[in-house]
């Protein structure tokens, strides 16, 4: 599964919010085999390239245009937890099915 992480600047939360991606995404079974993550301005244009995107609920809307390609985006509260990812891939999501 490709994966997109992306969030305002692309460095600090961004990379906090990829090794929670990971941690749950592993959790889940689902084999990541690319991963990046970069900041919204980056994220927007790239999303297409993607199978999921993962973001902070307030950016969700600035990938429109990737959903309307059939990419997975996914909104999160609280970047730190792999909890709520995997929460949030469960049940609001296919990605598990696509293994």
């Amino acid at each position: 599964m490709r994966v997109l992480v992306s969030c305002a600047n692309g460095s600090g939360t961004s990379l906090m919010m990829k090794r929670s991606v990971e941690n749950a995404m592993k959790t889940l079974g689902i084999k990541i085999t690319n991963i990046h993550h970069c900041s919204i301005s980056e994220g927007k244009g790239q999303a297409g390239n993607y199978d999921v995107v993962f973001t902070p609920l307030n950016f969700v809307e600035m990938f429109d245009g990737a959903k309307a390609k059939g990419v997975t985006v996914v909104g999160v509260k609280n970047v730190m937890s792999a909890k709520e990812i995997q929460e949030r891939i469960e049940t609001e999501t296919d990605l598990i099915s696509r293994v």
